[in-house]
């Protein structure tokens, strides 16, 4: 009967600090019009604005993409006449990723002030533009953190580390990574975006086969 190698097994954690270098904003219109073609036109035309300033400002074609549309009629109860429709209201919603983030103020202060009354700020985030990246470094810490660990632990129980018998990965959630800060200096002066910075952590498990420790102590 073969007998199992003995093994030891343990987890290990890492984590990689970077800054965001991209920057996610959800910018959209509303238009409340009393005839559902002019609503429908007025919001395409403040988006257009919208687009045209974010164009002008630097953001490329491709980081511009439109994620909601809707048009919809409002009703209200009118005595006698139960529900009747008092206008209709058109909007949209832009997703903009802007990769300039020291640009990001005047970039997001032209959107606004070419949409108008009818724009709508409905949040934004920063992420990575390349998030395997600063994963990968959390990865190695993670695996260092392990190895250090194994070592230890086998060297307390008089024994070396053999071959890697097994390697996992532990999917967690991912670190949350801070929204935006948002500041304002003055009254005229746009809203300045600070960055600041993220952490990404990984976790591993990984075991080991353990041999005898062959130096004379």
């Amino acid at each position: 009967m073969t007998e199992s190698p003995r093994s030891i097994s343990v987890s290990g954690t890492g984590s990689a600090d970077a800054a965001p270098d991209l920057l996610t904003l959800l910018v959209g219109v509303e238009c409340r019009r009393s005839d559902v073609g002019d609503a429908y036109a007025d919001a395409g035309r403040d988006l257009a604005a919208i687009t045209g300033a974010l164009r002008e400002r630097g953001v490329d074609s491709k980081d511009i993409s439109t994620s909601r549309l809707n048009v919809r009629a409002e009703v209200n109860w009118q005595e006698g006449r139960g529900q009747a429709v008092s206008g209709y209201l058109a909007s949209s919603v832009l997703n903009v990723r802007i990769r300039d983030l020291a640009a990001s103020s005047g970039i997001i202060a032209a959107a606004v002030a070419a949409g108008g009354n009818g724009v709508r700020l409905h949040g934004l985030e920063l992420c990575f533009a390349d998030p395997a990246a600063v994963m990968a470094r959390a990865r190695e810490a993670a695996w260092a953190d392990a190895l250090a660990a194994a070592e230890q632990l086998a060297s307390l129980a008089g024994a070396r580390l053999g071959k890697v018998l097994s390697i996992v990965q532990h999917q967690g959630s991912p670190a949350p990574i801070p929204v935006a800060g948002i500041q304002r200096a003055a009254a005229v002066e746009p809203l300045t975006v600070e960055a600041g910075a993220s952490s990404v952590s990984a976790s591993v498990e990984a075991a080991w086969e353990l041999l005898d420790d062959t130096v004379t102590r």
